[in-house]
């Protein structure tokens, strides 16, 4: 058993000393800025904000033309004081000044172009009356371990070292070689929203079924910070990048696909080559109705700047990516791969002895500046619940399996509360009916069902042990098909959509059968969510949530059978089981932690669903959920909070409640993380009026308001407090790792209190995971034997007032074991297959605990004699509470589980009564 677990996470080593780049910054200055405002003004003459520039696509291009250029400036096209580029030597007006016209131009319609042209000739011009100055490069000493401590003791970098420091990690190395095998791979940058990557160069190949199919590795760099860490850290997290070598999609099925260029630089007297791999992304255009470069790609531009070479036009690159990853003379291009294009022959994810050996050339080519973090070792050996043994003596799989079905008909049982459970199937394949017929009664212990009715009616009936189930099974038909939506392109999506679901609402209440005195759930077989993608949006599983809720229904989907039969009854299992998750029939086990953790404590888990306009039903939100978890009262206790009756409901109804809420007028008006009105048809068509100031603060204050309402309702026991830190602080800044404070808890802009005043035993515990910006860093386990792998755990450091730990989950038994030794990066003689291999790579879940009754907390609280929490036994709490016997380790705690899956009934509608109307239909 592993004892430690390495982080592959850097912090700025105080031993080196101050950590300063000598670098060359240029700003736009006030005059290029005011001139670059007139063209953008009078380009797009509909512009929100004329006097904000649209420059990423000239950073992109600045980045891979400009030789030297490191990063980029935040809101540089809005202030020209600002910083713009950061570079290690001043890029020459010979370079700089064709790059800003071919950009200028590229702001008008083709007619227009001559703009660019004329101010690619002012900038070299040296005549006073007609030159529009370039501004001069300054010298800057960059110190990229600027930081600034907060209060709670958390060390917050500058700004601009967000981008600036993963650029020049990437850079630096870039410069070296990785040497694996008998395999050496070369590495390019590309730049990312949220730091930068480093891409193997040229890729690697992989020989199956005929065919040749190309991955790279990949290394993704961002900075980030941790609640009360004393320096931030740069985490580096490994993965393979696979390339598409055909796209088994049609062009319009095409959204938006990466596409990174390699091209020679145009300029001579310089390097032959970028250090970097240019990003575009290539999409359908249902506008034009052809393939294009879209969302700022600079590979529209480069032809510009280029005349000599031959670029990859979208449709070629569509119709022959293997032509163009292997280079077409010497410019190459590569279509990032992705799963709805197509299969693909190579394995996601790196074996651990690989991540392990690329974590130490990182380790080696950061030296001096940055050192690793402190390796974490375990805190305590109780790292599962109360679980079924899965073997041993008396613990066989049917012992297990009679067991389980025991736990379950008692947690069903208390969640129907004594109603019968009325269930229709809607089914498209007779395999998938029949699967769930004999899968209901194995997984609660019952006997095969009893078939009631006429030879017409497909019936099944349990009633036993004061339980009753009726199944009625009926063909899908209909109900099943495509959402017919509107064609009229002058109405916002949002209103087309919202016709498309009253009509498929009305076909469904035709086929309801109400029965009040029954719990009802309906079970839909449906096509997978690709089959619908030729018309955007008309996929019928939100609808049909939407018109069953509105029946008074759960609904629980099943996709059509592949072509195979393997692994139906598989999806059948699960099918029932999250029935019923959704009927509040589960509970957590009985942890194992100690005496240290009060015997009446209850669970609160707050989670926060948003919805842009680009959600399921093309209407923001933003929605508070609060689920109760209370285990001292019996199986499958679980209820959520009504906002409207201020009450706690049962879990069933708390999602039926969510589907029928009306979103206030204030929210669901206003987008102010897209613009507001003014960006696409929901602005043409008038759906939602002007932005206003503070729309965000007013859902803070909202959002704050109801979690402290909540805090009051849960004084009445001992609570622990569940969040995850990166879903809510937006609505709760006050969960900002800079934000933080031990023991304390911040609303608005009042001082944070102590966390007690909100309940004496109160506990609050936040925690994290990578999600799409990696915030928490990869791992691997190790031993002084050099044996590396993974491990399942409570991790922390040696300080005995430490609040932050590491959750590692064990291995699903589901997941298929890997022989130790394959690399996939450079198969060896006896794993030439290992490429195809899936590597399972388990994320580390952060735990802080924010809240707790520590010495100081007991104090303030006037509870001197009382015996304090220790830190660690909450995180082991938390970790425990992501096991259960009916899944495997979840991503999340139970509670906070159940919290964000409710969320999938938050299905706000546009208004349809009229043109304009801004009502949310129930």
């Amino acid at each position: 058993m592993y004892s430690t677990i390495r982080i592959a996470a850097y912090e700025p080593d105080p031993l080196h000393g101050p950590w300063r780049e000598e670098m060359r910054v240029l700003r736009l200055g006030e005059e290029l800025h005011t001139e670059l405002t007139r063209m953008h003004a009078e380009a797009d003459k509909g512009s929100v904000r004329p006097d904000r520039l649209p420059v990423r696509r000239l950073n992109s291009l600045l980045q891979s033309m400009a030789p030297g250029v490191i990063a980029t400036g935040r809101n540089a096209g809005t202030d020209g004081r600002l910083p713009w580029l950061y570079a290690r030597e001043a890029v020459p007006t010979e370079v700089l000044a064709p790059v800003i016209g071919t950009w200028a131009a590229g702001m008008h319609r083709e007619e227009d172009d001559t703009e660019g042209a004329d101010l690619e000739e002012r900038l070299r011009s040296d005549d006073p009356a007609q030159a529009v100055p370039l501004p001069h490069w300054e010298a800057e000493s960059v110190d990229l371990a600027e930081t600034v401590t907060s209060a709670g003791g958390t060390a917050e970098p500058a700004a601009r070292l967000y981008s600036l420091v993963p650029e020049w990690v990437a850079f630096r190395l870039a410069a070296r070689t990785f040497r694996t095998g008998d395999t050496t791979f070369h590495f390019r940058v590309e730049s990312s929203g949220n730091g930068a990557r480093l891409v193997s160069w040229p890729p690697q190949r992989y020989e199956r079924r005929g065919q040749t199919w190309y991955y790279s590795a990949c290394l993704n760099i961002t900075v980030h910070t941790v609640p009360f860490a004393p320096r931030f850290r740069v985490h580096v997290s490994t993965q393979v990048r696979r390339w598409a070598t055909r796209l088994d999609v049609r062009p319009y099925q095409l959204s938006g696909a990466t596409v990174l260029l390699d091209a020679p630089l145009p300029w001579p007297g310089g390097p032959d080559r970028s250090h970097r791999l240019m990003v575009n992304t290539l999409g359908y255009d249902r506008r034009l109705k052809e393939l294009a470069w879209r969302r700022h790609s600079p590979a529209l531009l480069v032809p510009e700047l280029d005349i000599v070479r031959n670029y990859p036009q979208p449709a070629a690159l569509f119709s022959h990516p293997e032509l163009w990853i292997n280079g077409s003379g010497d410019v190459a291009a590569g279509i990032v791969y992705h799963p709805s294009i197509g299969p693909h022959e190579v394995g996601p994810g790196l074996m651990p002895r690989e991540r392990a050996d690329l974590d130490v050339w990182v380790e080696e080519g950061l030296r001096p500046m940055l050192a690793r973090v402190p390796d974490l070792t375990r805190v305590t050996r109780s790292n599962a619940p109360s679980l079924l043994p899965r073997s041993g003596a008396g613990g066989g799989p049917g012992v297990r399996n009679a067991q389980l079905a025991l736990q379950r008909r008692a947690a069903l049982a208390r969640a129907l509360n004594g109603r019968p459970l009325a269930i229709d199937v809607f089914w498209q394949s007779p395999e998938t009916r029949a699967a769930l017929l004999a899968e209901l009664p194995k997984l609660i212990g019952f006997p095969p069902g009893e078939r009631v009715g006429t030879a017409d009616d497909d019936t099944w009936r349990w009633r036993t042990e004061g339980i009753e189930i009726r199944v009625r099974a009926r063909p899908a038909g209909l109900l099943a098909d495509a959402l017919s939506i509107s064609r009229e392109r002058r109405r916002p999506k949002a209103v087309r959509l919202a016709e498309a679901v009253e009509e498929r609402c009305r076909l469904v209440a035709d086929r309801v059968v109400p029965q009040s005195d029954a719990a009802g759930v309906v079970i839909m077989e449906i096509a997978d969510k690709e089959r619908f993608s030729a018309v955007p949006g008309s996929d019928p599983k939100h609808a049909l949530r939407i018109a069953w809720a509105r029946q008074g229904l759960l609904s629980q989907f099943v996709n059509l059978p592949d072509g195979t039969d393997s692994g139906l009854e598989h999806r059948a299992k699960w099918t029932w089981l999250d029935v019923f998750r959704q009927l509040g029939a589960i509970s957590p086990p009985a942890h194992r932690v100690g005496a240290g953790i009060p015997g009446d404590l209850q669970y609160a888990a707050l989670w926060l669903v948003r919805h842009t306009r680009k959600g399921p039903t093309r209407c923001p939100v933003h929605r508070l959920v609060a689920v109760r978890v209370r285990p001292g009262d019996g199986p499958g206790v679980v209820e959520g909070w009504d906002t409207e009756r201020a009450e706690w409901v049962p879990y069933s109804k708390l999602l039926l409640l969510l589907s029928q809420a009306v979103e206030p007028v204030s929210e669901a008006r206003e987008e102010a993380d897209t613009g507001g009105p003014g960006h696409g048809e929901a602005a043409r068509g008038g759906l939602w009026p002007a932005p206003r100031l503070g729309v965000e603060q007013h859902r803070q204050r909202e959002t704050e308001r109801q979690i402290r309402t909540l805090l009051f309702q849960l004084r009445d026991r001992p609570t622990l407090l569940l969040a995850d830190a990166a879903n809510l602080r937006q609505c709760w800044p006050g969960l900002r790792n800079g934000a933080l404070n031990r023991d304390m808890l911040g609303f608005g802009t009042e001082p944070a209190q102590r966390h007690t005043l909100y309940g004496e035993d109160l506990r609050v515990v936040l925690v994290r995971d990578a999600n799409a910006r990696q915030e928490v860093a990869e791992w691997y386990a190790h031993d002084v034997k050099g044996e590396v792998g993974f491990a399942e755990g409570v991790w922390g450091t040696a300080e005995t007032d430490s609040r932050v730990f590491a959750s590692t989950a064990s291995k699903p038994h589901t997941v298929a074991k890997l022989a130790k030794g394959l690399m996939k990066l450079a198969p060896r003689a006896q794993g030439r297959t290992a490429p195809g291999k899936t590597a399972w790579n388990p994320g580390q879940l952060e735990i802080t605990v924010l809240g707790h009754l520590s010495e100081k907390a007991l104090a303030d609280s006037g509870r001197e004699g009382d015996l304090p929490d220790r830190p660690a036994e909450w995180a082991t709490l938390t970790h425990q509470l992501r096991y259960h016997d009916d899944y495997p380790p979840l991503a999340r705690p139970l509670p906070l589980h159940l919290a964000r899956l409710a969320g999938e009934y938050v299905l706000p509608v546009a208004g349809t009564k009229e043109e304009g109307s801004t009502s949310s239909t129930p």
